[in-house]
Formats: C-alpha cells, structure tokens, sequence
C-alpha cells in the first residue's frame, strides 16, 4: 500500500448507541477526507491508499481505501477497511465500526450508513475489517455527494470490553431473619398460644401483615399491650406462622389434612396470600371422593380458587361426582353455597364439550 494525501481527522461525532452485553472502553470519530478522487483512480486494481495512523483503545489503527475495489468481483466499487497495525496483540481486541458517506455539511447519508457486527480483531489473519462494496463509482460520480472531485466519509470506530463475569450469591435474608426470630434478640412483643410462649418483633409482623399492623399499632386506651393471648390456634401453627413472616419460605410442621387446613386459616386469617396459596397446593394432594366435598366448603369460605379449581376438575369425572354426591355433607354444601352448585355444572358440562370436541 502507499501513503496518499487522504487526511483524516477525529470529530465528535454523533451521540453513541447503548449496549446491555458490552462495556465500551473507546470510541473514536474519523471524517476521511477524499480530494482529487478522479486522480485515485488511476491506483491499480486491487491496491488501497491509506490514512496516517491514528491512536484509538491503546492501539495503531489506520484506514484503508480501494478507489477501484479490492477484489476482481468488486472492481466497480469503492472499498474501505480499517486496520488494526499492531505487531503483536496479545489480548482480544473486539471493535464494531460505522462507515458513512458524508453530504456537504457533513452529516451521514443513511443510504450509505453501515455498521459492522462485532469484531475479534486478535484472531489471526483478520487484523481488517470493512466493506468491499461499499458504493458503486458510478453512483458516486452521480451523486450530489461528489463535489468539486472530493468526497468525505466518516468512520466511528467503538472498541468494546467483555464484562466481567461472576457469580452473584444467591440472597440469603431469610436466613438472617430466621436467625432474628430464633435468637428472640430485640423482640418486643410476646404470644401466649396454648400454653406456649413466641416473642417476636412488631415492625417485622407489621411489615408483612396488615392485619398484625392493625392489632400491633392501633391507639389503646392505657397504651400498647406486650402480651397477646391467642386461644383459636395451635401452638405449632403460629410457631410455623412466625417462621413463613420472618422468611417467607415453607415452615416444618406436620403435613397432615387437618394440620394444613388449620395452616391456611391462619394464613387467612393474618392476610398471607402467598403461604395461603402454599397451603392451597399441599391440600389439593388430599382431594379424593370422600374428601372433596369438605375442600370445597374450605374454598368457598376462604376464598381458595385454586383448590375450587382443582376440586371441580376431580369432580369432573361422572364416577367421581356420583360418588362425591353420596357423602353425607354433600347436601350441607349445596344448601349452603348456592352458587356452588351452578358453578359445579357449569364446569361439568364444559368438560364433556371439551372431550367431545377432542374427539
């Protein structure tokens, strides 16, 4: 390649684009001037003219200009690359770079706006990136962007970082405050449920229910109390109560029937909706034909719609519904939640219509 009287300066340039996966360590903004183009026309087939170089990243990098292209394929375009002009490069070196033809006040032409994907320019044997057809001469010579034999591009060139990658710990706050709970630290305020003692922190229960924020802080005549007494609750229900506020995560506790049922009152009762819900999908595992009719007064009551949901579809089979309606509460829920009977057929006959649909 020889050296031309093509100059290049660096300008501001435009407003940069953001990127979510890259870290931008440089940008630079060339305008490469091109005068006397109708004389660069007489450089060879496949030979470039090429800018002085410039600094940009802590590497040498120049731009190349092929007036006649670069290959046999393209000779009727112009061809423009940059250059990385480093001997050795170690470390990866990952640039995208904008070509634009300029109007004569300098500002891009979108036609002629291009952007490369980003690039490695430390892989061997691709030091240079560009495009070969960047403009066809003939459309240039025709062009208003062609004046007084000069034309001018722009060239950004952004030079990028990987972010640093690294593992981010999981969060382990339910722990701390499961340590608080446990460590009775700070606690200010005391249960009494069935003989058994819980002291426990006002702003936590406060904070995670409105309803213990109610109770917790509402005036008093002869100020606030310290001791609570709770008579309609077991004793392992609110120490498991306690455990799901301090951490929001499943307490240990008995799995049985009864147990979850007391659970997920208690849940209601204190305006959980996520260990309600909790206890919603444990209790659907205990759905059988001598048990759905009991679910279904507990969903109707405290509004449980996922356990409703999944009784309906157990009730769906004919076998399952005959011998549902044989139990002995079965009229109890019928006289007692009118529109359960509606939305029970309403559900029956929808499934059928599926399955003939199936068909």
């Amino acid at each position: 390649m020889t050296t031309t009287t093509i100059t290049s300066s660096v300008c501001a340039g435009p407003p940069p684009s953001r990127s979510n996966t890259t870290i931008t360590a440089e940008r630079t903004y060339h305008i490469i001037k091109i005068p006397g183009y109708s004389s660069t026309l007489k450089v060879g087939h496949g030979q470039a003219l090429r800018t002085s170089p410039f600094s940009a990243g802590g590497r040498t990098w120049y731009i190349s200009y092929y007036p006649n292209g670069g290959r046999e394929t393209n000779k009727h375009c112009i061809s423009f690359f940059i250059h990385l002009d480093d001997d050795t490069v170690n470390d990866d070196v990952m640039a995208q770079v904008t070509f634009s033809l300029l109007d004569r006040h300098r500002n891009p032409v979108r036609s002629h706006t291009i952007t490369t994907t980003l690039y490695n320019f430390s892989v061997p044997n691709s030091s240079a990136l560009g495009f070969e057809n960047f403009i066809r001469r003939d459309e240039l010579q025709r062009s208003e962007y062609l004046n007084d034999d000069c034309f001018a591009i722009a060239v950004r060139l952004v030079i990028t970082e990987e972010p640093s990658s690294f593992t981010v710990p999981p969060s382990n706050m339910h722990l701390d405050y499961g340590d608080l709970l446990s460590s009775k630290e700070g606690t200010d305020i005391e249960f009494v449920v069935r003989g058994e003692t819980f002291a426990a922190h006002r702003l936590v229960l406060a904070a995670r229910s409105l309803v213990f924020k109610a109770e917790l802080f509402r005036p008093m005549e002869g100020g606030t109390t310290d001791v609570i007494k709770i008579d309609n609750m077991d004793a392992q229900v609110f120490k498991a109560l306690l455990v799901f506020i301090y951490t929001d995560t499943w307490p240990e506790i008995d799995q049985d029937e009864t147990t979850m049922v007391q659970l997920l009152v208690a849940a209601n009762k204190y305006s959980l909706s996520r260990l309600k819900i909790m206890c919603e999908d444990r209790l659907c595992s205990y759905i059988d034909t001598s048990s759905v009719v009991t679910m279904l007064m507990l969903a109707d009551k405290y509004q449980c719609h996922g356990l409703k949901k999944v009784c309906f579809n157990f009730l769906a089979s004919s076998r399952a519904l005959s011998l549902a309606m044989k139990a002995d509460n079965f009229r109890c829920l019928i006289q007692g939640c009118p529109t359960m009977l509606k939305d029970l057929i309403y559900n029956i006959v929808t499934h059928q219509l599926e399955i003939k649909l199936s068909v």
